[in-house]
């Protein structure tokens, strides 16, 4: 049996995190990955006419320091996200073009929703985020979802609608599934409501040249005789100071485990002895969201010759938001659009040529008759995927934050966690999976 001061599980950006730094502090360490690749909820796909797209996270933004590091120490470039032109709206079966980040709304919905968005900063501010459940009045906020919130806020309809479309492609889930301590938290963790929104000076800026896997890749490189690949780790068991963890075919010890995985797939693993009442709780209450990405690729981005950005929104069918997501030299016009929270639970159940037919009508809705002919269309959801089951990333629905939260991660035994969804800074992000690999690194080199 082969023994190591550290065995980490999950080849996420936070268990690749945490590799690096045990290594560059002499410790003995193996990263166990289930997939036959690193990165995780990070994936480029490439194709052979040199194309790509990402399934997974794609896009970095200012205060993302850490992720911006990687990048630029191996030497992975980084552009903007196209925005130039205007944006469109298609809402009451009305198409809208327009500029600037607010849609033609009457005044009085304009002005209810620039109030709530306010508000919801305003709030957030409050937020302990290193203990949210010490946030004034936390119990109180802990007790409603962001919907309740959001109905209590905006008297006007189409407010309402245009919220609930940001808040869907903030979480990746109905608003009626967040707990609105949990949407504060989350708002403070990524500076503000508006960052999550935007693109110039927002959490879709920039995209990476050769997909968000790269940096994953190229770090992964330089410790790879410390990866295993195609390990998926069944159980892991605490004796006598020493961690055991088995799987398919294997069976190593260790002092100490990082689990770097989502809580909800954490929770799946067999622990001797079981793991403390709270903790378990607390994996069976943080569901992933829910999001599929439909990518339609064509010859050129031919709405931009149209003065269009690729930007747009709709409360109608299953794609309600869309990007262009084209390469940095526009050799491929590259379409992305969000199928999110019970819009994609709905998506998950029709065939792949209704998914198709009904992303293609979306896009030309937006764009006109020639998007329906691209030259590759293809989706995915992570919710169909054994090693993820849900993305972006684990949510705290009501009551979670306030009775379970310090189980999140607080070490058990020799066990800590680690994950995107642990972090206090950019939670959800790459950024603050990240974050999350350095800080329990250092909880282990302390400890």
């Amino acid at each position: 049996m082969q023994t190591y001061d550290t065995i980490i599980v999950g080849a996420g950006y936070a268990g690749l995190t945490a590799t690096r730094e045990l290594l560059k502090a002499g410790k003995k360490v193996i990263l166990l990955e289930a997939r036959d690749r690193v990165g995780g909820r990070v994936h480029t796909q490439h194709f052979e006419d040199g194309s790509y797209v990402d399934l997974g996270a794609a896009w970095v933004g200012p205060t993302q320091d850490k992720l911006y590091a990687l990048a630029k120490e191996f030497a992975v470039e980084t552009f903007p996200t196209y925005d130039t032109g205007k944006s469109t709206l298609f809402y009451n079966n009305k198409l809208k073009h327009y500029k600037g980040l607010i849609p033609p709304l009457p005044i009085g919905s304009l002005l209810s929703l620039d109030m709530a968005i306010k508000r919801i900063n305003k709030l957030s501010k409050t937020v302990d985020l290193k203990s949210p459940w010490n946030t004034p009045d936390a119990a109180y906020y802990d007790s409603m979802t962001l919907a309740t919130w959001m109905n209590r806020q905006m008297p006007f309809n189409s407010a309402k609608v245009m919220f609930k479309l940001a808040a869907e492609a903030i979480w990746a889930a109905d608003p009626n599934e967040i707990s609105m301590l949990h949407a504060m938290f989350y708002t403070k963790s990524c500076r503000d409501f508006d960052t999550l929104m935007n693109v110039k000076n927002g959490a879709q800026e920039e995209r990476f040249v050769g997909g968000a896997s790269l940096p994953a890749l190229r770090l992964a490189e330089t410790f790879k005789e410390h990866i295993r690949l195609k390990s998926v780790v069944r159980a892991i068991t605490q004796q006598d100071n020493q961690v055991i963890v088995k799987g398919d075919g294997f069976e190593l010890t260790a002092s100490k485990v990082i689990v770097a995985l989502p809580p909800t797939l954490a929770g799946r693993i067999e622990y001797a002895p079981i793991m403390p009442a709270n903790r378990d709780q607390l994996t069976q209450r943080m569901p992933m969201g829910t999001v599929w990405k439909t990518y339609a690729i064509y010859d050129t981005p031919f709405w931009r010759e149209a003065g269009l950005n690729g930007l747009s929104a709709t409360n109608e069918g299953y794609v309600t938001v869309t990007f262009d997501n084209s390469p940095k030299d526009a050799s491929k016009g590259i379409m992305m659009g969000f199928v999110l929270g019970n819009q994609a639970k709905a998506f998950n159940q029709l065939a792949p040529e209704e998914r198709k037919a009904s992303a293609l009508d979306t896009f030309a809705r937006f764009y006109g008759e020639k998007a329906r002919k691209p030259l590759k269309y293809l989706d995915h959801s992570w919710a169909e995927e054994e090693f993820t089951r849900g993305c972006y990333a684990g949510l705290m629905p009501t009551g979670a934050w306030t009775s379970l939260g310090k189980a999140l991660r607080e070490p058990v035994g020799n066990i800590h966690w680690a994950g995107t969804e642990t972090s206090d800074i950019w939670n959800g992000y790459i950024e603050g999976a990240i974050r999350s690999g350095e800080r329990v690194a250092q909880e282990i080199l302390k400890s």
